[in-house]
């Protein structure tokens, strides 16, 4: 997949007429899967970069200007961009163009953890099925604020879609390499229970879904508990949260770090491993299952 496009400032052409769709976007995934549909006729200001966390993130100064100059803003929702969710809101109300992608998805496929009461799971881009239906809200939203280019943007909505639904297939092979009862996931944060459920992984995470709140001295001796009594083979730590706890935790528990997981942003565009661009979405995922299922093996 192509990878994110990103501009520094507002240094966006000031003719209507011939310049690009001005897009700006909260995370990094959303950036992405814009630039899939948009093509040539968007620009992309993606606001959170590489190993940002969503949850804690606060807009600045210049965040809110690119948000008031872009003709059309993208957010992942469900409360994933928390800090930053009245700015939406009151942005929302002047009847700008602004859509949470995650509209696109059916609550009864939403994931609603026990303690996250009231608020649904907002890491919706590891099932790729699921994130292939935020894909239409890209096009409706670029489609309706620019009419004349809905046939274009609704052509590229149906080859980013074969690309996801490729992707998807590629992740549910992946994983089959892996035996059932290894399928265990041990990360920081909940943000692979969409993973969990689409690709068969048990997962188990030390904190919830959120950041926001750190785990106790309570919460890490269990999870080494755990570890031990189910011979997990490696737990694995995340980009956008520190690693310390789980380093901790693999040393409690004799138990090695199988590598770094990106979680809730992408890596840098251009970063090259194992021959994917970390930097994109569909990179992004091919990293993750790759180096799961190899730790695991």
């Amino acid at each position: 997949m192509a990878g994110l496009a990103l501009m520094v400032g507002s240094a966006w052409p000031a003719d209507a007429a011939e310049r690009k769709i001005r897009v700006t976007a909260t995370v990094s995934m959303v950036a992405d899967l814009v630039k899939q549909v948009g093509g040539d006729r968007v620009e992309v200001v993606g606001l959170m970069g590489a190993g940002v966390d969503p949850h804690l993130y606060k807009a600045t100064a210049s965040d809110v200007t690119k948000l008031q100059q872009a003709d059309l803003i993208f957010y992942n929702g469900l409360v994933l961009e928390g800090k930053m969710q009245d700015i939406l809101t009151k942005l929302a109300r002047t009847k700008k163009f602004v859509y949470p992608v995650a509209e696109a998805i059916p609550e009864k496929q939403l994931l609603e953890p026990p303690q996250f009461e009231g608020h649904y799971d907002p890491h919706v881009w590891f099932d790729v099925e699921l994130w292939e239906l935020c894909s239409r809200t890209v096009v409706k939203g670029l489609s309706e604020f620019s009419p004349k280019d809905k046939a274009g943007f609704e052509q590229r909505g149906k080859e980013a879609s074969a690309k996801l639904r490729a992707l998807h297939e590629w992740s549910l092979k992946k994983s089959a390499e892996l035996p059932k009862e290894r399928r265990i996931v041990v990360t920081s944060h909940d943000a692979y229970n969409y993973f969990g459920r689409a690709y068969g992984f048990q997962v188990v995470a030390l904190q919830g879904v959120s950041t926001v709140t750190e785990a106790g001295l309570a919460d890490m001796a269990k999870l080494v508990d755990y570890i031990k009594k189910n011979k997990v083979k490696a737990i694995f730590v995340e980009t956008s949260v520190s690693p310390a706890t789980l380093q901790r935790i693999s040393k409690d528990a004799g138990v090695k770090i199988g590598g770094e997981l990106f979680s809730d942003a992408m890596g840098t565009p251009g970063q090259m491993e194992n021959g994917y661009d970390l930097g994109t979405y569909e990179g992004m995922i091919k990293h993750n299952l790759t180096t799961i299922v190899e730790a695991l093996k």
